[in-house]
């Protein structure tokens, strides 16, 4: 056998070994968020709050009591999370908002929500109308290549 056959046997073993390490490990991290979401949909209450304020901090700028600090592993404590500022009943609390329903949730407005422990599962406005959330800025080149399909024909005028 040539050199350049055994290198590539070598790479295809080692890729093979790692695709395998990782079905497994996403197989075991699956059912470790089901069991996660299990737990929440258990524990989950109604609340009602006004929402103060709404941004993406890091844990330890969040105002998150020190024992959930303490408990974040390591190498998550300098990634950003969802935090909404809300009064609940006479008390001001911080709150982890969970991040599909982050932009929808209304701020200096009252809403109804299910909470978890200090996790917000999800919000229903309460009084007023609900505001619609916007769509983020198109790209110069998103916008240009919507331009030129709907002259082409190949999208609908709007």
């Amino acid at each position: 056998m040539s050199t350049g056959t055994i290198v590539l046997l070598c790479i295809l073993a080692v890729l093979i070994i790692a695709v395998v390490v990782l079905y497994f490990l996403g197989k075991k991290a699956q059912k470790k968020q089901a069991q996660q979401q299990a737990q929440i949909e258990a524990a989950k209450q109604a609340v009602s709050m006004l929402i103060i304020d709404k941004k993406r901090m890091r844990i330890k700028e969040s105002g998150l009591p020190q024992f959930i600090i303490d408990q974040t592993p390591k190498y998550l404590r300098r990634s950003k999370l969802p935090i909404v500022k809300a009064k609940v009943g006479p008390q001001i609390m911080s709150l982890v908002c969970d991040e599909k329903i982050f932009d929808s949730v209304p701020v200096k407005k009252e809403v109804k929500a299910m909470v978890s422990g200090i996790y917000i599962v999800s919000v229903r406005g309460l009084h007023g109308k609900s505001v619609p959330v916007e769509q983020p800025k198109k790209s110069f080149f998103k916008r240009t290549l919507e331009k030129v399909q709907e002259k082409a024909g190949a999208k609908p005028v709007k």
